[in-house]
């Protein structure tokens, strides 16, 4: 005769855990795409042209800028 117990699985006990890391995960993941768009709106505010970037990049970059 065998006897079975009952006992929770690996997967039951860390549920829980990886749930809340998921959980935790997305809300940093949302933060960061915030942060992005407030970047990207507040960078469209300034417009830089591409000859002033490359009078800066000359200048602070350490040489002349590379054509795309």
């Amino acid at each position: 005769m065998t006897i079975a117990i009952s006992s929770p699985s690996t997967y039951d006990t860390l549920e829980p855990l990886l749930a809340w890391q998921a959980a935790a995960f997305e809300s940093l993941t949302q933060a960061q795409n915030f942060q992005l768009q407030w970047l990207g709106a507040w960078q469209r505010t300034f417009p830089v042209t591409q000859e002033l970037w490359d009078q800066w990049v000359a200048h602070f970059g350490g040489g002349v800028p590379l054509e795309p």
